[in-house]
């Protein structure tokens, strides 16, 4: 291989899976059976959505009987303030009359309230993702019924060791490679880095963020995460096969037919390529296949080579003249 320029770029790696931004578990705030349900799993809700209409007969009677005392409470309280001038009532009496008039309204706005709980909504915006009731169910107070997910923004949280503290930041790009999705690659920020560094672990939580609502990603995934940290536009690279697996880095060079192992500097890594930050200047072939019986100083033959290739295919039709002879 030739090493030649291009860009590279310095990344942290790591693994995680896809969470949704937002998540809720519908529960009933009162009990009662399920007259209509009025969504279903895969369907998209916005906040405040009805999603199921409980039996409201009971409440709506709580309310008319609180309504009806705090009607009766209000004709005698003022009546009262009219007598109060007269001094045919006390002003305990009236002060009494107050206090039950404003207990009797707190119960009248509590009946409301429950009476609203009969229908149950959406507490965010989101799909139905899972359903654990029917029409016709009976639905006790606290059962949850719903589960909501916002896939519309997901998150990947990564521990990544402290060491990598000063090197990434918000705003970073990402890059995510989806299991489920082979083929595919998707684009995402690093959202917020944790300011603690976890003393048991060592680590520290960086989550990104990607579009959900853009893509095919769905909460759950499992993903193959890359933050991209810094990059270079024109570096030096060869492949990463041409390093030798004996201590200090170094490749084979090949020049004039020989092999010299030469000691070289290395940069950023990326895929299957590593920059070399000196050794190795633009052009110069390094060996990446047959390291293992090369000494330095070595002559060879390097088989792809264009050159020999020619001389090869110039010699075929003198061997088959030599054969007919």
């Amino acid at each position: 291989a030739v090493a030649s320029h291009r860009a590279v770029a310095a990344s942290y790696t790591g693994t995680a899976a896809l969470e949704p931004r937002a998540e809720s578990q519908v529960v009933a705030k009162t009990s009662g059976v399920a007259l209509a349900v009025l969504v279903e799993e895969g369907q998209r809700v916005t906040a405040g959505q009805p999603l199921v209409r409980l039996d409201p007969d009971r409440a709506r009677l709580a309310v008319a009987q609180s309504e009806a005392q705090m009607r009766k409470l209000e004709n005698n309280y003022q009546r009262a303030q009219k007598l109060v001038g007269q001094q045919m009532v006390s002003a305990a009496d009236v002060d009494q009359l107050r206090y039950d008039l404003e207990n009797v309204r707190a119960q009248y706005r509590l009946a409301t309230l429950e009476l609203s709980y009969t229908t149950v909504v959406a507490p965010i915006s989101g799909v139905i993702a899972s359903r654990s009731i029917k029409t016709g169910n009976f639905v006790q107070i606290n059962t949850p019924i719903f589960r909501i997910v916002d896939n519309s923004r997901l998150e990947a949280t990564l521990n990544v060791p402290e060491r990598e503290l000063a090197t990434l930041r918000a705003g970073q790009p990402v890059t995510l490679a989806a299991d489920a999705l082979p083929g595919q690659s998707f684009t995402g920020t690093v959202d917020r880095i944790a300011p603690v560094v976890d003393s048991g672990s060592g680590t520290f939580r960086v989550v990104s963020a990607f579009d959900g609502a853009a893509h095919a990603l769905q909460p759950g995934m499992f993903g193959r995460i890359r933050i991209d940290y810094d990059q270079r536009a024109d570096a030096l690279v060869v492949p990463r096969l041409a390093l030798l697996d004996d201590g200090e880095p170094a490749v084979f060079r090949v020049r004039e037919g020989k092999v010299a192992r030469v000691p070289v500097k290395l940069g950023y890594a990326e895929g299957p390529w590593v920059e070399i930050r000196d050794g190795l200047a633009a052009g110069d072939q390094v060996v990446t296949a047959g390291k293992v019986a090369l000494r330095d100083g070595t002559t060879v033959q390097v088989i792809a080579d264009p050159k020999a290739k020619t001389v090869a295919a110039a010699a075929k039709p003198a061997d088959k003249a030599g054969s007919k002879q």
